[in-house]
């Protein structure tokens, strides 16, 4: 019977989709096959929530290829939230049966106050609807519980390579996208026509102002230009500390971390964004500097770091060498909008007035409102709420300012911006602890990228803008990172994970005291 079943429902679906195929029904074919793949997805994430976590990161990251050959419509908006749900329940499932590791985060006691502020400011009486704050606390705290899921996943050097290498390989395919659409035209899995909310996003052309030549900003399989430059940031930091880590581990390994690294400075470059190049540039000169600060004491080691920056710069050299020879028109007029903007010699420089005026405006914008003091309610002020807006059939609230502490005292008026610098000081406070406790460790490359990552994403980008935090790709790697970063030192502790390599000076120790003896 169960086979009489099985077969006449395979029958059924067969009669379905080849009736779609037939009446050009497309929409309706790929949304049925997401809903299919999302269904097995949850199932298979109920029994195991590791693999719920690789799922989830995958789609998080092509969640938006779909959404833009689909109209944009909230139901796929939320396929991701769905399955971090799936999955939280899986792990708390795992917890209770004492199968996973578990910690508390130091730094709950400000976040928390943080929460509690966000929470009553979702009913202020300002707000148009709660419907903006619980937007509001979705994109500030839903993917929280990720650090648990990245504290509990990482139980050994193998899981700890795995996750990484996953991520790497994920971050080269769409940096690769992203090039190609730079170089053949933002058609290149890209409709033409997006919904009006993203049509401006996806389909942007910059210009040099002196020169007049077009840049394309590729959005990749995003659905924004912006979020693909963001991600290509993470992509470097994440290359970075893998190759290092790889090195460090298995010395004739790291080629995942040199070939992320080529594509996310390319990437970058052709990104179309300032803030893009400007952040991988630094980040490959910070972080090749800490680690040879944060080197292991062994002479090998220590020279495998060098290499290991040696050939980061090498590889980033190439990759943009290949891309002048190449396609000199491409990358040519990317460097013209850059130095053109940037350099503080051009008439038409735009560092200081992005850098500091801008944002330092909008902040005095922020502090002139009529309701500083209390703000305007959770949410109302965030990325996303012209959807909110469309489903209540209002018009968009319009009074809105571009830096992140402007944005937290529109909303949660001027204790927001206190307790968030409050909770992000105390994040940061007891990851640079883990960093200095790691330091000439096999793990302190991953550290190190994890707490930089974090730094510029709490610090530097949300005073610039709330958007980055608030960008639901960005946010969630920053709470499954910080939890592998809290994992660590349980790693660094288990004599039986310490690598040959950084036991050879004690195996040398040991033979010359033998013969000594």
């Amino acid at each position: 019977m169960q086979g009489v079943v099985l077969f006449a429902g395979l029958i059924g679906l067969v009669w379905t989709v080849a009736n779609w195929i037939v009446t050009g029904s497309s929409g309706m074919l790929v949304i049925s096959g997401m809903a299919v793949a999302l269904a097995i997805i949850v199932v298979t994430s109920l029994n195991n929530w590791r693999l719920g976590v690789l799922f989830f990161i995958f789609w998080l990251l092509f969640e938006d290829l779909a959404r833009k050959y689909l109209g944009n419509g909230l139901m796929l908006f939320f396929g991701k939230d769905v399955l971090a749900a799936i999955t939280y329940v899986s792990l708390w499932r795992a917890k209770r049966r004492g199968e996973v590791a578990w910690f508390t985060p130091p730094f709950m006691m400000p976040l928390a106050l943080f929460f509690c502020l966000a929470f009553i400011q979702v009913f202020n009486t300002w707000t148009p609807s709660v419907l903006y704050g619980f937007l509001g606390l979705k994109l500030y705290f839903y993917y929280f519980p990720l650090i648990y899921a990245g504290y509990a996943l990482i139980r050994n050097d193998t899981d700890l390579e795995q996750l990484l290498v996953y991520n790497i390989a994920l971050g080269l395919l769409i940096g690769l996208v992203g090039i190609v659409q730079s170089l053949v035209g933002l058609r290149f899995l890209n409709p033409t026509v997006l919904a009006p909310e993203i049509q401006e996003l996806g389909n942007l052309t910059r210009y040099s102002p002196l020169s007049h030549q077009a840049v394309p900003a590729p959005p990749s399989i995003f659905v924004s230009s912006g979020r693909f430059a963001s991600y290509m940031i993470l992509v470097a930091i994440l290359a970075l500390g893998t190759q290092a880590y790889l090195l460090l581990r298995h010395p004739r390994r790291g080629v995942s971390g040199f070939l992320g690294i080529g594509i996310a400075v390319v990437a970058a470059m052709q990104s179309g964004s300032r803030g893009s190049i400007i952040y991988v540039v630094m980040s490959v000169l910070v972080l090749s500097a800490g680690f040879l600060w944060g080197a292991p004491g062994n002479g090998g080691q220590g020279r495998r770091l060098l290499k290991a920056v040696r050939r980061a710069f090498l590889v980033g050299a190439v990759g943009l060498f290949v891309m002048i020879q190449f396609f000199p028109s491409a990358i040519g007029a990317s460097w013209a909008f850059y130095s053109e903007t940037l350099s503080p010699t051009s008439s038409v420089s735009e560092l200081q007035y992005r850098t500091w005026d801008y944002p330092f405006n909008n902040l005095m914008v922020a502090l002139q409102h009529p309701r500083w003091l209390y703000g305007d309610g959770t949410g109302t002020a965030s990325l996303g709420m012209q959807y909110v807006a469309k489903l209540l059939g209002q018009a968009p609230i319009d009074f809105w300012v571009e830096n992140g502490w402007g944005t937290l005292i529109l909303e949660m008026g001027i204790l927001g911006p206190i307790l968030w610098i409050a909770w992000t000081s105390s994040l940061l406070y007891f990851s640079w602890k883990i960093v200095r406790q790691l330091r000439e460790t096999i793990y302190f490359p991953v550290a190190l990228s994890i707490f930089w990552y974090a730094f510029l994403l709490l610090v530097p980008f949300t005073y610039n803008g709330i958007a980055p935090y608030q960008n639901y790709v960005m946010n969630a790697y920053l709470w499954l990172l910080i939890g592998v970063l809290f994992r660590l030192p349980h790693l660094a502790r288990d004599p039986r994970r310490v690598s040959r390599a950084a036991e050879a000076p004690k195996l040398a120790t040991a033979v010359a005291y033998a013969g000594e003896v």
